[in-house]
């Protein structure tokens, strides 16, 4: 962001970390504020920030999930003690861009918090800000969800990047590792299901909202294509491959090496 100074929120009370942040940031020329508490997503959003560092043993980590929810647009860095592996993949599920544990070197910090800010660009780039119409839905990227009529779907962050950029395809369909790489930021590993989870997540909060009609349909062995179609036009056979991505237990996000 050359352009753009970077605004950074820190909730923590590591004082050695905090110290040398500071002089990171006041070399790099970023803003930055120090939380002690976790502030609520009206005051965050009023900050302006483009990403928050966080140590869930504040927050918890219902928090950080919370803001994946209420601000998707958040680029969300936990920074913690050492945690077990299923913590950090709910935080990772749940909201957080990335996870790194204590102790670690301030410099790792910035770096994975501008690779955040980079992978989002990135994959926002080719997405238009407009509202998307299609059949019943709207796709609202200033509110990060979908509506019909004034009723909204209550996407994730996931959920939302995930429908937005199978819109922003044209009709094309899109296969699961460009999904992924788009959405998640990282190279899909050998027999991920994240993608067919989460297009199964996305479908059901859809078809409630817009029951007489299909958006998101299957290319089988390749991936998914969005299309505004009235249920029952198109005979497509992807029961099956949903129902068995539902028999999975959701897969781990990758978990980056702290």
């Amino acid at each position: 962001m050359a352009a753009t100074q970077v605004r950074v929120a820190l909730i923590d009370d590591d004082s050695g970390l905090l110290t040398l942040l500071d002089r990171r940031f006041s070399t790099l020329g970023w803003g930055y504020e120090v939380l002690g508490y976790a502030a609520g997503p009206d005051q965050l959003a009023a900050m302006r920030l483009h990403a928050l560092v966080v140590n869930p043993a504040l927050t918890g980590l219902d928090y950080v999930e919370r803001l994946g929810v209420t601000i998707p647009g958040l680029a969300v860095l936990v920074v913690s003690g050492a945690a077990p592996v299923a913590d950090r993949v709910r935080g990772l599920r749940g909201g957080a861009d990335d996870w790194l544990t204590k102790p670690c070197h301030p410099e790792e910090l910035v770096a994975r918090i501008q690779a955040v800010l980079r992978r989002r660009r990135a994959g926002e780039a080719p997405v238009e800000d407009q509202t998307v119409v299609s059949g019943e839905l709207a796709i609202r990227p200033d509110l990060f969800d979908a509506f019909v009529g004034g009723q909204a779907a209550s996407l994730s962050r996931k959920e939302f990047e995930l429908l937005r950029h199978l819109a922003a395809a044209d009709g094309r369909v899109l296969e699961r590792e460009d999904i992924y790489q788009r959405v998640w930021g990282y190279t899909m590993a050998r027999g991920d299901r994240s993608v067919d989870v989460f297009v199964r997540k996305l479908r059901t909060k859809l078809e409630r909202l817009s029951p007489d009609w299909r958006y998101v349909h299957t290319h089988f062995g390749v991936g998914y294509r969005f299309a505004a179609e009235r249920a029952g036009e198109s005979a497509e056979a992807a029961v099956s491959a949903d129902q068995a991505a539902v028999e999975l237990p959701a897969p781990a996000e990758p978990v980056p090496q702290g």
